[in-house]
């Protein structure tokens, strides 16, 4: 009897430490990764054809914003606020409906969302390079809005998919942590996940910019192959692969 019960006891720790933690298809560490890719692309085409502006975050034009109402220029002032506005509509936007249509038990509000900013670079390929920077700015604000709210974590690790700001910071403090303590595996691979992160970002920038000195504003249609590839690939967990874990909510939220 002793020797059956030591028996089981060994089976049941082999299956605990041989267990892996479940983590959904839109927590992949490559689905952040080739986000971050395409964050890179849209810095660079609205930056070098689109106004000279970055619209993947808020930082400078709330810059802009104080700095013109320091210099009583209130009119100017208030234009920054329309893509302030736009941004934090689609973070409202994509909190709100997230939970409801996750109840829905059909698609999840991160597939929807890759299929949305699809649409949204369809169209912008399409405007005319006479069309005012203004609607390629707001598209873009509003999409890098819902998309970095969206997209918390990678395999439970906070990550930013629209800019880099986050990723510089994580990667001093990794390069400090992994010198302190070489052995540790998880700290080196946190340090290579954020470094990732970053040259992702930077070759999204690079080819954007090359294709759009060539190809203008339809150099934009570019996105639409890593976003299909992203959008096939959560519709199918979706619809298949993660089906009875629907009720699952990705870490970070």
């Amino acid at each position: 009897m002793n020797l059956n019960i030591k028996s089981v006891k060994v089976t049941n720790n082999i299956n605990i430490g041989e267990k892996k933690e479940f983590f959904l298809e839109c927590e992949k560490f490559w689905v952040f990764a080739t986000l971050m890719f395409i964050g890179g692309f849209y810095g660079a085409f609205t930056y070098s054809i689109r106004g000279g502006v970055f619209c993947n975050a808020q930082t400078a034009n709330f810059v802009l914003f104080a700095m013109n109402i320091g210099n009583a220029n209130f009119s100017k002032a208030g234009y920054y606020l329309i893509p302030m506005t736009a941004y934090l509509l689609g973070t409202i936007i994509s909190e709100a409906i997230a939970g409801p249509i996750r109840k829905k038990h059909f698609i999840r509000w991160d597939t929807i969302l890759i299929f949305i900013e699809m649409l949204a670079v369809i169209f912008l390929g399409f405007l005319p390079e006479s069309a005012p920077f203004q609607i390629s700015q707001i598209t873009i604000n509003f999409i890098c809005s819902m998309q970095y709210n969206t997209f918390r974590q990678a395999q439970k690790m906070p990550m930013a998919t629209t800019f880099c700001t986050n990723h510089v910071r994580q990667t001093g403090i990794s390069i400090v942590k992994t010198i302190k303590d070489r052995k540790n595996k998880e700290k080196r691979k946190k340090l290579l996940m954020h470094v990732c992160m970053l040259l992702m970002f930077v070759v999204g920038g690079i080819i954007s910019t090359v294709l759009c000195n060539i190809f203008l504003g339809k150099a934009i249609w570019v996105l639409l192959i890593p976003l299909s590839i992203i959008f096939i690939d959560l519709l199918y967990a979706d619809l298949k692969k993660e089906r009875k874990d629907f009720n699952s909510i990705p870490h970070g939220h």
